[in-house]
């Protein structure tokens, strides 16, 4: 695909590269050594190469083709996709700082007047809930996890559907501080953030928006890494100063192209994180990794609930009352229970804030879960029959899975919840540098748009279509199958991969058909 023009000695006065604004010669946007390092603008003519003719020779394959192929993906992942990643960046900025808003919009309730010497039973602070609000039923529990938080108490209410009504107690009065109409533990404000950034608050149509964004992140970062720690010019190339560090004498397009590619470096790691455990939870490729841990057993492993004696096995509902859940409580439950199971699981060394949950039925024990997110995590579960204050089953974080323990500490560390402030301050950077990422992309884009008068295209053209004809054979013979199974893998990345192929094909054929 190389072009065959020269480097002009003089510097011309505008803001585009050197090698690209006065370049003599055919209409390519670039020079040769730029088509090779950044995939370099195509001529209208060298847009789709057509396949050789009869008695023309076949294109020679060579290595160099995948990066040629590696350049256009991701052109069109940046063009594309980046719409998607920048939405996914701003929501996700905002809904770090969820903790702080929380504190600031809901402290009357969170938060109590003053510390007290010893909180009040949890029997006493129900009843005063219950006072309060005595529609639905008693769903859970969730002790404070500081000294200056107050106690929820969480109630099924049918008309709210999946939400809760979440009762704020001050343990050491039993007054009411107030009530919030909460899901799965979070506060109006992070429900709507965590939508926002989920769905675009769209529901389950709007979950295509994030998957895209994730199935597509790591693809962009990956393909940038290769191509910028994989270009050849000059030694400061090859050097770690001219992988971690813009060069400040560049100018124009190659000075836009440091920056967005030494953001990127520096934010690779981070960005694959949030990829993988965003997908995680995702709609399809979750189902899939939901697969995956079916298969190898790595799920947490299940707390029996089911009495002794009990002739029907019970259902485990500790895993949803850790976030707040209804638990499965059809009737209001004993207050006096709440106290019995939570002396019970205290005594077995749960210590930390805990969620204490009624039995779904007569032939259930009780559940008390820790829900300590921040590291080190505590998870462990018992399962308590009130009638005697036994332990009648327990699990123990210690006990789950490599998969599940990286899964679970992963969506933590996605929430920002798993170190603290720290956590909070890594993700803001990480969502503020991939925005800066974004525009720099797009301000590439324009830069390498044509600007001499004889040319057409408006903004910068996509780099040399048909470089898969020139992959070597086992490229071909690995990479098609490999295509595949992550296409199974990773369905929304398939399916919108499989969309670019079929548009850039519409697109190269009605461009030759133009030029014939």
């Amino acid at each position: 695909m190389s072009q065959t023009s020269q480097r002009p000695e003089q510097v011309p006065q505008n803001d585009h590269d050197p090698a690209e604004a006065t370049t003599p010669g055919p209409d390519t946007g670039s020079t040769a050594t730029d088509s090779t390092e950044t995939g370099g603008q195509e001529s209208d003519s060298a847009d789709s190469p057509a396949k050789p003719g009869p008695g023309q020779p076949r294109p020679a394959r060579s290595w160099e083709a995948v990066r040629h192929l590696l350049v256009r993906l991701h052109f069109y992942a940046g063009v594309l996709v980046a719409p998607f990643l920048l939405v996914a960046a701003l929501t996700g900025l905002a809904y770090t700082f969820t903790p702080q808003l929380d504190q600031l919009l809901y402290g009357d309730q969170l938060r109590v007047e003053r510390v007290g010497d010893a909180p009040r039973p949890l029997a006493e602070q129900i009843a005063a809930a219950r006072a309060a609000h005595p529609e639905g039923t008693t769903a859970s529990v969730i002790t404070p996890p500081g000294p200056e938080d107050t106690t929820r108490v969480v109630l099924a209410v049918p008309e709210l559907g999946d939400k809760q009504r979440t009762v704020f107690v001050d343990p050491y009065t039993a007054e009411v501080r107030g009530e919030l109409t909460t899901w799965y533990g979070s506060t109006p404000l992070t429900t709507w953030l965590d939508d926002l950034h989920r769905n675009l608050n769209l529901g389950e149509t709007g979950r295509l928006y994030s998957e895209v964004a994730a199935s597509w992140l790591w693809v962009a970062v990956a393909g940038g890494l290769v191509l910028w720690l994989g270009r050849s010019r000059g030694q400061r190339a090859k050097s770690a100063r001219g992988v971690l560090l813009p060069d400040r004498g560049a100018r124009g397009v190659r000075r836009t192209r440091g920056w967005h590619a030494v953001t990127g470096v520096w934010l690779a790691l981070g960005l694959l994180f949030l990829s993988a455990t965003g997908l995680t939870w995702s709609n399809y490729a979750g189902e899939r990794f939901g697969r995956l841990l079916d298969a190898v057993n790595g799920n947490a492993p299940a707390l029996n609930t089911a009495l002794p004696g009990a002739q029907a096995p019970a259902e485990d509902h500790s895993e949803h009352a850790g976030h707040g859940g209804s638990g499965g409580a059809t009737a209001d439950a004993d207050p006096a229970g709440f106290d019995t199971a939570l002396a019970a699981a205290r005594g077995a060394g749960l210590g930390g804030t805990v969620v204490v949950t009624p039995a779904a039925d007569a032939a259930s024990a009780w559940t008390v879960a820790q829900n300590d997110n921040v590291w080190p995590v505590h998870y462990d579960r018992v399962a308590v029959d009130i009638s005697d204050g036994e332990i009648t089953s327990r699990t123990r974080w210690a006990d789950h899975p490599a998969l599940n323990k990286l899964s679970k500490l992963g969506v933590q560390g996605h929430m920002g919840v798993l170190f603290g402030v720290v956590n909070q301050i890594v993700l803001a950077v990480i969502a503020l540098g991939l925005t800066a990422v974004i525009v720099w992309g797009y301000r590439m884009w324009w830069q390498r748009r044509p600007t001499r008068a004889d040319r057409t295209a408006p903004v910068g053209r996509a780099p040399e279509r048909g470089a898969w004809r020139r992959l070597p054979l086992p490229v071909l013979v690995l990479g098609i199958p490999a295509v595949a199974a992550l296409g199974w893998a990773l369905p929304v990345l398939g399916v919108t991969l499989a969309g670019f192929l079929v548009v850039d094909a519409v697109v190269g054929a009605v461009r030759r058909h133009r030029t014939a």
